[in-house]
């Protein structure tokens, strides 16, 4: 478990005997680290790092972060397990934008793969996002069920639900950096070989088309990967697509 800034950061870890390569998978809004192993028990042959990124779940003790900060604790785990091996990052939703802005910096990375990151400062996102509500506990669950649905919120039981609302803190910081205006990377500094994928399943498929199409004109290496019949939660119901993404990226290396 490194420590960070003075902070413990939850971290976990699964390697296999003799792995190939490593992954280190980077969590979106309102999620955990623990929500990739149904994609980590399919990554036979390598090592599989997940965390909560501060001010989520295990590593709540932290202070809720801002995106340079995320990306600063992104460059200190990859560092610290970093080897002679190829070194992948697997970013889902928001942890894509931490993946690609650590990616713009000094790194240790062989490769990136994002799964529908929201770039806002690219192509404008679509439909009306509104104000963020001022208490971070009720824009928690009404993220919550805007994102998964009504029904799974009530079927979470008074713990689970008071964890997410305990995470709207650090919630309420992604997502005002999505609505601030600052663009926060120099998208032709990422350099690596880059992945950037997303499902139809969510009729956004259009939008982030238009993302990819829009940076590769920056990021020389880039590869468009649409995935069909996936949702936005794709890690979760279908990590079979999500493997296949990453070890495609890692044979071609």
């Amino acid at each position: 478990m490194p420590i960070l800034n003075g902070e413990h950061l939850a971290v976990w870890e699964r390697t296999p005997e003799a792995p190939l390569a490593t992954v280190i998978c980077v969590h979106g809004g309102l999620d955990r680290g623990g929500s990739f192993a149904r994609m980590a028990r399919r990554l036979d042959h390598y090592r599989v790092i997940a965390y909560d990124r501060r001010g989520y779940q295990q590593s709540r003790r932290g202070m809720t972060l801002s995106l340079d900060h995320h990306a600063d604790d992104l460059l200190t785990v990859a560092r610290a397990v970093a080897n002679d091996q190829p070194l992948l990052v697997f970013g889902h939703s928001y942890g894509g934008v931490v993946g690609a802005r650590a990616s713009a910096e000094d790194h240790p990375f062989s490769a990136l793969v994002t799964y529908e990151p929201p770039l806002p400062w690219v192509v404008e996102r679509q439909g009306n996002f509104g104000e963020l509500h001022p208490d971070p506990a009720v824009e928690a669950e009404s993220f919550f069920r805007r994102m998964v649905s009504d029904s799974a919120w009530e079927r979470l039981g008074p713990d689970e639900q008071a964890g997410r609302r305990a995470d709207g803190p650090a919630l309420h910081n992604d997502l005002s950096t999505l609505r601030s205006t600052h663009v926060p990377l120099d998208w032709s500094k990422v350099t690596i070989p880059w992945t950037y994928s997303f499902g139809d399943a969510d009729g956004r498929a259009e939008y982030y088309a238009s993302v990819a199409r829009t940076l590769s004109h920056s990021v020389a290496r880039l590869t468009i990967s649409p995935i069909t019949h996936a949702g936005h939660g794709a890690h979760l119901s279908s990590p079979e697509a999500m493997v296949r993404l990453i070890e495609q990226q890692l044979e071609s290396l």
